[in-house]
């Protein structure tokens, strides 16, 4: 059976190290209760960067067979170490036990001002560290006749720019997560349907697996799997730790 992934992104969430065990914690031992029924589903956590030391301990080897529980990290800088305030390395993040790391999300391209030329450079440094990337990639404008799809087209061809060819010869080497940035907050999610579409186009692209991700919640989380796609990159559900579990379920009977 193939693993579904889901991807809780926490972003600057929450905002006391006690609020963050609960919420870890909570994921945490419901999983290992039902592990055995929940063979098919990986979790992946990414937490605020000064979370990932109390996390870690609870993501080790010996765990993973019990909780499908992994770490994740929001973000990474593309040099190995030096004078760059703020950033956090690649080194860092692997010597915490992180094995996932978000790259190029639709928040940080549009706020942060991120480029596509960074985005290939976090992507090398990541892949580099032996991180497994969650590229994220999507469209601002809904894009019609004969633009479709370019926007999407453009940010993987500038992402996976001199990215060595046997690296894609490795499915699980890198996770791909398509955010329609046209539908995020809006009230008006893109609908699973039109999604099916996109992801189709993705598939001629690249052959490793594509998560959805766009205002997910419990309701209509499984009918994104049901269309085809290999999991989900959920944002602020996934600060419920109820209704996280919800989706989990979701995702589960599918």
């Amino acid at each position: 059976m193939i693993q579904k992934l889901i991807v809780a992104n926490w972003k600057m969430n929450p905002q006391s190290l006690k609020e963050a065990k609960k919420l870890f914690n909570s994921v945490k031992n419901w999983l290992k209760r039902y592990s055995n029924v929940l063979k098919n589903i990986r979790i992946i956590i990414c937490p605020p960067f000064v979370y990932l030391p109390n996390f870690s301990p609870l993501t080790s080897n010996s765990q993973h067979l019990t909780s499908n529980i992994y770490l994740g990290a929001q973000d990474l800088f593309w040099e190995e170490k030096g004078a760059f305030t703020g950033e956090i390395s690649p080194r860092m993040l692997k010597n915490l036990g992180v094995e996932y790391v978000i790259v190029g999300h639709s928040e940080r391209r549009k706020i942060l001002e991120e480029t596509d030329e960074m985005i290939n450079k976090k992507l090398k440094a990541a892949i580099k560290a032996k991180l497994k990337p969650i590229l994220c990639i999507g469209e601002k404008r809904r894009e019609v006749g004969s633009r479709k799809y370019e926007e999407i087209r453009n940010q993987l061809k500038k992402a996976l720019k001199g990215i060595p060819n046997s690296f894609f010869r490795l499915p699980d080497s890198l996770i791909i997560a398509y955010e329609p940035v046209w539908a995020i907050g809006t009230g008006n999610p893109c609908k699973p349907e039109n999604t099916k579409e996109v992801l189709l186009f993705l598939r001629k692209i690249v052959k490793f697996p594509i998560l959805y991700g766009g205002s997910v919640n419990s309701k209509i989380a499984k009918d994104y799997i049901e269309v085809g796609f290999d999991g989900l990159l959920v944002g602020g559900a996934s600060l419920d730790s109820k209704e996280f579990i919800e989706i989990i379920k979701g995702v589960a009977r599918c």
